[in-house]
Parts: C-alpha cells; sequence; structure tokens
C-alpha cells in the first residue's frame, strides 16, 4: 500500500537580541499586531535562509544567527503538519533596522521586555521567547540543521 506525503508547512522564526533588547515587527496581517520576523520558508530555501529573508523583509536587516532556541513540529487534524525553527540571532555588524519596516511589515522596533508586553502582540509566546533567551536556556548549535546524507 503506498502512503501519501505529509503536507508540511514549514516557518522560520527569529528572536533578534542587540544588548538587552529585542527586535519587533509590527504586521501588515494578523491584525497588525506585534510580533518577531517569521513567516514561511519558500520552496527550495533552507530554514536558516528563510530566517535571513524574513528578517530583510521585515525590518530591513541583515542578521548574524546564532542558534537555533527550538525545533517544532505540531501535526494539525487535517493530516497536515507545521514545522517551525526558532533561530537566535544579532544584527550584522553596523547593520541597522528600517523603524518603517520591510515590505511585509508596518513597523520595526527595538523593546525591551517589559515594553514588549505592553504592546498589542501575536501571542504570549513572544515574550516567552525573549524571557527563554534572557534566563540563559540552551542555544543550541546551527549544526543541528542540516541537508540528508551527511554523515554525524
Amino acid at each position: 500500500m503506498t502512503r501519501r506525503p505529509t503536507p508540511t508547512w514549514c516557518f522560520a522564526l527569529v528572536v533578534i537580541r542587540q544588548g538587552g533588547k529585542f527586535l519587533v515587527v509590527q504586521e501588515r496581517k494578523h491584525g497588525q499586531r506585534w510580533y518577531i520576523p517569521a513567516g514561511r520558508v519558500e520552496p527550495g530555501e533552507t530554514f536558516l535562509h528563510g530566517a535571513q529573508r524574513e528578517t530583510r523583509e521585515e525590518a530591513g536587516l541583515d542578521i548574524t544567527v546564532e542558534g537555533i532556541l527550538r525545533v517544532q513540529h505540531t501535526p494539525v487534524d487535517d493530516g497536515s503538519a507545521r514545522m517551525r525553527v526558532i533561530f537566535l540571532a544579532s544584527p550584522e555588524d553596523g547593520a541597522t533596522v528600517d523603524p518603517a519596516g520591510g515590505p511585509d511589515a508596518l513597523q520595526a522596533r527595538w523593546v525591551t521586555i517589559d515594553e514588549a508586553a505592553e504592546l498589542p502582540l501575536r501571542g504570549t509566546e513572544v515574550l516567552e521567547m525573549f524571557e527563554y533567551v534572557m534566563k540563559g536556556h540552551p542555544i543550541h548549535p546551527l549544526s543541528l540543521l542540516g541537508p540528508e546524507g551527511i554523515s554525524i
């Protein structure tokens, strides 16, 4: 019996830290709420490249990805699945945020955790991710992700 592949939507999310502040963007969709740079990984794109592209598109910022906070896989009732990789990054040397946001966002700004808590966020997970980083929880190496066929 032939099994059908599981349709899987892949997303890259990026927690970007600079000193004691984090980058948030006001989204054009999702009720124009505030979130971290994030979006769907395009066909043929790696999660890492998706994270860098989404950050450029939403905040006009080039980043250095430092590691992985979490890999999440969530089966959905319709038989599909959602996979998210949450990265930790910092701005590239000399890179600045476009406060007007990129083409996919209305605004971008640096905030403390307390300032973020005052914004209309898309969800509480934003604060949970910021607190996770500030508490010094493990950051996993980028080598955790890789293409098939690479021996370990």
